[in-house]
């Protein structure tokens, strides 16, 4: 019994020394030039489980239990870089931010259980890791040196926070949990969440925020500052596309839409029929509609190259190339060790 608990405080210890080291001895931080968004909003909608940037795709690894591996664009050169179940990732020049979703394992002690699920950042090598927020987290995105995300505290349950990129700076931004998926330039967008489904933007450079868009929305996609995608409450969930600045929704589809993503003029989503659930495609002018897979799916994420997505019943992850719609495969990239 006394060399079980010895054994564990030495665990305790040796885990305090680690965080200890990740919080002071950390290496000087890297702050980006500008309002760098961290990875697409459709992408961050889906779970963040794919990011691509400067040539390289961060992604959660589904052959390795959603490690968190990288390749280049065209899916060459795997890497692994964290141990980390990695969710919501995006990425700058220097660094990857991650929301580590680790499950639970009793009979594993180790300094990762003990943040299990925290907002963590690593060089983009894999290296120098860095807990910005030991407690749950959820919908990061980085704007600028700031990452605003969900926060959770069993005193306050989930508010909206941030966090500088150095780990500094943390701090409460809105009472309510939204999703800050949206990012566009130094502004996210959001719906709200309790009293309204407007579409909300916040400034991050002055800490304000303004009703843009009255309707009954959910997961507003905005680029450059006026381009909306959204899907619409009051239409039994169909896609629409409209302009802030001359507000005239166009209905894309009038399919019910369970999950969505926007990429250049296209866009991939599931359709949800009790008859015929699908995962679809179709252009912003309402043409080119295609079904790409019969069935129910989730997770969709896209590339410059690749869509990926779920399977609902099995778990199973599938891509195809975004220039050929009909050429599905499994992905499964393999394991590092």
């Amino acid at each position: 019994m006394k060399k079980f608990l010895f054994a564990i405080l030495a665990i305790l210890i040796l885990g305090l020394l680690i965080f200890l080291g990740t919080r002071i001895s950390k290496p000087e931080t890297k702050m980006n030039q500008g309002y760098v968004n961290g990875n697409t909003a459709g992408n961050l909608y889906n779970g963040g489980l794919f990011c691509e940037n400067n040539g390289v795709i961060f992604f959660s690894n589904p052959s390795d239990g959603g490690k968190l591996y990288c390749m280049d664009s065209n899916g060459n050169n795997l890497k692994k870089l964290s141990n980390d179940v990695a969710t919501y990732i995006n990425a700058d020049d220097n660094y990857v931010y991650y929301v580590r979703k680790n499950p639970s394992d009793s009979l594993n002690f180790n300094f990762v259980a003990f943040h299990r699920n925290a907002l963590v950042r690593i060089d983009r090598d894999g290296k120098n890791l860095i807990l910005l927020d030991t407690e749950p987290s959820l919908y990061a995105s980085l704007v600028g040196n700031y990452i605003y995300y969900i926060h959770y505290s069993q005193e306050n349950a989930s508010e909206t926070y941030r966090v500088r990129i150095d780990g500094e700076e943390q701090g409460l931004v809105m009472n309510d949990p939204v999703f800050t998926c949206s990012a566009d330039g130094q502004y996210f967008y959001y719906n709200g969440m309790n009293v309204d489904g407007n579409i909300h933007r916040f400034d991050t450079a002055t800490n304000t925020k303004e009703t843009v868009y009255i309707g009954n929305t959910f997961q507003p996609i905005v680029n450059d500052g006026e381009d909306v995608y959204y899907i619409d409450g009051n239409t039994d969930y169909s896609i629409v596309h409209t302009n802030l600045n001359f507000d005239n929704p166009t209905f894309i589809t009038t399919d019910s839409v369970d999950a969505y993503n926007v990429y250049g003029s296209y866009i991939y989503y599931q359709r949800y029929d009790e008859e015929g659930s699908a995962l679809c495609m179709i252009k912003n002018d309402g043409t080119e509609f295609q079904v790409i897979r019969e069935g129910n799916f989730c997770d969709i994420h896209v590339t410059s190259y690749y869509v990926f997505f779920r399977d609902l019943d099995t778990g199973n992850m599938y891509y195809f190339l975004r220039t050929k719609p009909n050429s599905v495969e499994r992905f499964n990239p393999g394991v590092i060790d």
